[in-house]
This record gives structure tokens, C-alpha cells and sequence, in this order.
């Protein structure tokens, strides 16, 4: 299928568009790009957005950019260049991506998001609206952050030291949530809302309130519900194990694992 470019958009002749790929008006599309097939890229957005040294260095090369196949780019979000983004991506309206951020798989990013760049995401996480992430931050698979929950990366600002935050696969970040720089949230936790992570949490973790406080997650069950968390094998939405169930997913991941090992 032919793509489909508004006449008002400017694409780049060293941009490299993928088959049935849509741009809307007045967006543009930088050096070195490459749009994966049947992507959308709505008005007004930016992708490939130059770093600073392209308004004052005139041997400044743009480093590539990458967008996966199957991806949405909505209106007025900004993408700087040298960003690696999955296949099946899906942004909000108004979202930034500052440069060499890494985004795995089938990610979601919502409106009015930032991440400050040198960030890496895994795949199939769920960022909703407002979410900041701190350059240096890293996040695993399957990470949900709700909105206005924040990674910090400066433990005494303002400083040069400068210590991103990581949040374990399978995570989840509740509504105001921030974690505080160079701490290390574990795999399969829970920050409640309105929590300040001001301690490194294992595996497990139920972590709540400020100052807060840390349970283990898999004691914690709701009356009438039993326990809820880990949560996957209640949730399949747009997952990985969508249709199969969680428990037989993540069966079949060691049994691949388990062959490629040998």
C-alpha cells in the first residue's frame, strides 16, 4: 500500500518511511529516521527532533532514529533523534522523548508525558498520563506507572551526580508515586499512591505511605477478593500472554530460555 503524507508536512530525504505509513499535517520528520510499516504519525508531531549542537555546529549529524512497525505517534509529541522505539508502540498527545531513549515492544506512553532521554523501557509497559522519568532511569517488562508518578535521578539537587532509578519487571506505580534517584524498586511491587520510595525495595513488596512502609506483597489480600498480587494471572489485556493465560506464557519462556541456554 502507498503511504499517505499531507501535503503540509515535511519528510526528509534522508528519512526512510516503511510501506502504508500515514503523517498528518505540519509534522516533521528529521534526518536519518526510519518509520516501520503501517505506523501512524499525526499533525503537528516532531520525530528525529535534533539535539542542541544542530543550531550552532555545522558538522552536527543527526544519529538515527527508529520507530517500530505498527506504531502511533499522536499529535504535537516531540521525539528527539537517536531514539530506539519497538514495534506496536502507542504515544498520548503532547508527549516527550528526549534523545537515546530505548523503548521495548507494545508501549504505551499517554498524554502530556515526559522522558528525559538515556532512558531504557522494556516492553509491553503501560505508562499512563503525566508520567516524568529522569534521564539515566531504567524500567523493566510489564511496568505500570499511573498518573503523575515520578522517577528522580538527582539525590541532592542541584547536581552533577546524576543516578537514575530502576523499576523491576512487573511493577507497579500507583497515582503520585515518586521514587527517589539511584534507588532500585524490585521486581512484581506495588508503590501505593501518594508514596515517597525513599529505600531500595525487594522483590515483592508491598510499599505504601510516607514515611513508608514495606510489606511483603503476596501476605496482602483484600476481604472478599483473597489475594490480588502478583497480578498477572488476573490481568491479560494487551500482555503477552493475552489468550493463553499467564502461567502457561511464562511456562513456555523458561522452556525457550532453557534451549537457548543449551
Amino acid at each position: 500500500m502507498t503511504n499517505a503524507i499531507d501535503r503540509n508536512s515535511y519528510i526528509s530525504p534522508k528519512a526512510k518511511l516503511g510501506r502504508n505509513v500515514t503523517v498528518g499535517h505540519n509534522t516533521t520528520i528529521y534526518d536519518h529516521v526510519e518509520i516501520g510499516d503501517d505506523s501512524v504519525i499525526c499533525s503537528n508531531a516532531s520525530v528525529g527532533e535534533p539535539l542542541s549542537a544542530y543550531y550552532h555546529d555545522d558538522r552536527y549529524q543527526n544519529p538515527p532514529t527508529v520507530i517500530g512497525p505498527g506504531s502511533t505517534i499522536r499529535s504535537h509529541s516531540v521525539i528527539y533523534a537517536g531514539c530506539e522505539i519497538g514495534e506496536g508502540f502507542s504515544s498520548g498527545h503532547h508527549v516527550l522523548i528526549r534523545s537515546d531513549t530505548i523503548i521495548g515492544k507494545h508501549c504505551s506512553i499517554g498524554s502530556l508525558s515526559d522522558i528525559e532521554g538515556e532512558v531504557t523501557i522494556g516492553s509491553h509497559c503501560r505508562l499512563h498520563s503525566n508520567i516524568h522519568i529522569s534521564q539515566t532511569s531504567s524500567i523493566g517488562d510489564c511496568v505500570w506507572m499511573f498518573p503523575f508518578s515520578v522517577i528522580t535521578n538527582d539525590p541532592y539537587p542541584p547536581s552533577h551526580d546524576i543516578r537514575g532509578a530502576h523499576i523491576g519487571s512487573y511493577s507497579l506505580l500507583c497515582v503520585h508515586a515518586i521514587v527517589l534517584a539511584g534507588l532500585r524498586v524490585g521486581e512484581n511491587c506495588l508503590v501505593g499512591a501518594n508514596s515517597v520510595v525513599n529505600k531500595n525495595l525487594p522483590d515483592f513488596s508491598l510499599a505504601s505511605g510516607t514515611p513508608l512502609k514495606v510489606l511483603d506483597i503476596r501476605n496482602y489480600a483484600v476481604v472478599g477478593k483473597g489475594k490480588l498480587y502478583p497480578w498477572m494471572t488476573r490481568f491479560e489485556r494487551g500482555m503477552p500472554w493475552e489468550g493463553i493465560g499467564y502461567e502457561a506464557w511464562a511456562a513456555g519462556q523458561l522452556r525457550s530460555a532453557s534451549c537457548h541456554g543449551d
